[in-house]
């Protein structure tokens, strides 16, 4: 048998894609044999799904899954839509967030999380499944909440089946008030996330960044009227006010009753409830949001097919 060597292992990994304790195991296997290895990896799909994973997976299904006071959203994109209405797909999605309940809720938790019904890791399962259908996929964001009493309610958009859709929102309450009802604002104030896209719950939680970003803008607008510097403070806070209101979740009007904010239907659904309401947390994940989708020239593809 051959030494195995880092030049080796390097070459390998370039010519398939795999990773490299695969690539240092394939070797290993084959005594060294290049070619061998190759076939190793292509035999255990190792290569077929490295390959991929320079494409970018920007489609998918958003999964989202529940239990008692816990509840988690995870989102495992793939390349194209077709591969998200697959049943498979849809149960490996569906399989992930049972899974994650279990966790942090972190993606690096979930993927070395044992998946049941392969007896492997979750990333090992994405991999098999990467080999089997075709196409790269990634687990690439995921979230959980919980309270100690109360409900986390959930909200999916666009749903593809049960617990799966394009869109998934969490939101945790906090009360000691009856469950059933406030399932039901909960859910309703999901839906309400869904559709505004807060980005905090409350005014005082925005990122710095942003709010300092804003203001800057809102500065340099102001002083394009060419008033005195002092009235211009007083234009900026007042336009900070205005976007804190449009952006923190509890002082956006309501889209259910938009004569109210969210605050005062919270206040308004404690009559129902039984109890205070507060609101512990939010999470709004859209599928492929932030993703840079690769733009294919068609008819280059096909001129480059015909050319081989």
């Amino acid at each position: 048998m051959s030494e195995i060597t880092a030049a080796m292992v390097k070459e390998l990994r370039e010519k398939t894609g795999a990773g490299m304790m695969d690539c240092k195991k394939a070797l290993a296997e084959t005594a060294g044999d290049m070619e061998a290895a190759i076939d190793w990896l292509r035999a255990k799909g190792i290569a077929k799904a490295d390959k991929k994973s320079g494409r970018t997976a920007a489609e998918g299904l958003v999964g989202i899954a529940s239990s008692g006071t816990s509840a988690v959203v995870v989102e495992l994109n793939s390349e194209t839509d077709f591969v998200a209405r697959n049943d498979a797909f849809q149960d490996l999605v569906r399989g992930i967030a049972s899974v994650a309940l279990s966790t942090d809720g972190s993606v690096a938790a979930i993927s070395d999380a044992s998946y049941p019904a392969t007896g492997k890791s979750v990333s090992e399962t994405i991999k098999d499944a990467i080999a089997t259908i075709g196409e790269n996929m990634s687990l690439r964001r995921s979230a959980k909440l919980s309270v100690e009493d109360g409900v986390v309610a959930t909200y999916v958009h666009n749903a593809a089946a049960d617990g799966l859709g394009k869109l998934g929102v969490l939101v945790a309450l906090k009360s000691t008030g009856n469950k059933e009802a406030l399932t039901a604002i909960g859910r309703q104030v999901a839906m309400h996330v869904a559709a505004t896209s807060p980005l905090a719950v409350r005014a005082e939680e925005v990122d710095a960044a942003v709010a300092e970003r804003e203001r800057n803008v809102f500065i340099e607008q102001s002083r394009e009227s060419g008033k005195p510097e002092n009235i211009i403070e007083k234009m900026v806070e007042g336009r900070m006010r205005k976007f804190f209101e449009e952006v923190a979740l509890l002082s956006q009007s309501f889209v259910i009753n938009p004569d109210l904010t969210v605050a005062a239907a919270l206040k308004e659904a404690e009559k129902d409830v039984g109890a205070p309401i507060e609101i512990t947390g939010m999470v709004r994940l859209l599928l492929g949001e932030g993703v840079e989708k690769e733009e294919t020239d068609f008819a280059a593809e096909v001129a480059a097919t015909v050319k081989r």
